[in-house]
């Protein structure tokens, strides 16, 4: 019995000092389990703040780079508005002083003309007369350039003007081979502009578009509302020979053409001019061997200048 006794005793020590290790195990397992649940809430507080870190970083990033761009751009359009008013006080001191001799030089070659019996003399002097009033029309063409006149700001359609000039320029030889295309959202209002000059840009920019297709093509005028403002944009499309890259940044450069003996290379850059004049914008893009788009856009209003009178109106359909 003694014996049983003892081996029961030491049987109940074993198993007590297992309960206890078993104890001790499951306690450090638990805490085990909650440093490692405490890691993994750690790390993923850490790996949570750092894609916030890279976010906040790339956030500012994305802000500097756009901050630079803008920077860029305000230069960029700055040194062209720099460069215009240069080209603009030079243009008007070239024309005073070419335009006060030609007058003289107009009155003596039409006194020519007039005294002339020689068909060949003739033929000369009208020579003459033909190469003067190329300088003359250049002359214009700076003035225009430097010193636009005064806005006659009247309420106009777009639809109306495109029609207007496609119906001048179709009998028109070098546009026998063009097709003349028309895209104007219906809903577009009139808006408020100079008639003349508008009428002008759309000129320039239809007859550069036709020179660039000699063998024929198609030219489509669109316009529309530039969304959540207050403007329209107008785009000249050609499907001519393009303009190489080298060369689309100096387009708007007065007197700068490819076409030589073609213009005086202002017809751009007057009607940058024009555009400017309302407060608008004007930009090229181009492919070559595919094509040139001019666009350009307006204000629909001018504020701060007294509306057009329902008399004053014009080009309305």
């Amino acid at each position: 019995m003694a014996g049983s006794h003892a081996v029961i005793v030491v049987l109940a020590v074993a198993l007590a000092a297992a309960v206890a290790m078993i104890a001790a195990v499951l306690r450090q397992g638990r805490r085990l389990r909650a440093e490692a649940s405490q890691a993994s809430l750690l790390a993923r507080q850490s790996e949570h703040e750092r894609d916030m870190a890279q976010q906040i970083l790339a956030h500012r990033v994305e802000e500097e780079r756009e901050l630079t761009r803008e920077k860029t751009q305000f230069q960029s359009k700055l040194a062209d508005y720099e460069k215009y008013a240069a080209m603009a006080q030079l243009a008007l001191g070239a024309a005073h002083e070419i335009n006060n001799p030609l007058l003289g030089l107009f009155s003596h070659l039409e006194l020519e003309l007039k005294t002339a019996t020689d068909p060949e003399q003739r033929a000369e002097v009208q020579a003459c007369l033909e190469g003067a009033k190329r300088i003359s029309a250049t002359v214009r063409g700076l003035l225009n350039y430097a010193r636009p006149g005064p806005l006659r700001l009247s309420r106009i359609s777009l639809e109306r003007l495109v029609d207007d000039t496609f119906s001048f320029l179709r009998h028109q030889p070098m546009f026998r081979a063009i097709e003349l295309k028309k895209e104007i959202a219906p809903e577009l209002p009139a808006i408020t502009a100079d008639a003349n000059q508008i009428s002008q840009v759309l000129m320039n920019l239809l007859l550069n578009a036709g020179q660039a297709m000699p063998q024929g093509g198609a030219i489509t005028v669109s316009a529309d509302k530039v969304k959540f403002e207050d403007r329209v944009e107008v785009r000249v499309t050609d499907t001519g020979c393009g303009i190489p890259a080298d060369i689309l940044p100096r387009v708007f450069e007065p007197f700068f053409t490819t076409k030589r003996g073609q213009g005086t290379g202002l017809g751009l850059s007057i009607s940058q001019a024009y555009v400017r004049s309302h407060n608008g914008e004007m930009e090229v893009e181009s492919v070559p061997n595919r094509g040139t788009t001019v666009r350009f856009n307006l204000p629909m209003r001018h504020l701060g200048r007294p509306a057009p009178q329902p008399e004053e109106e014009e080009l309305v359909n």
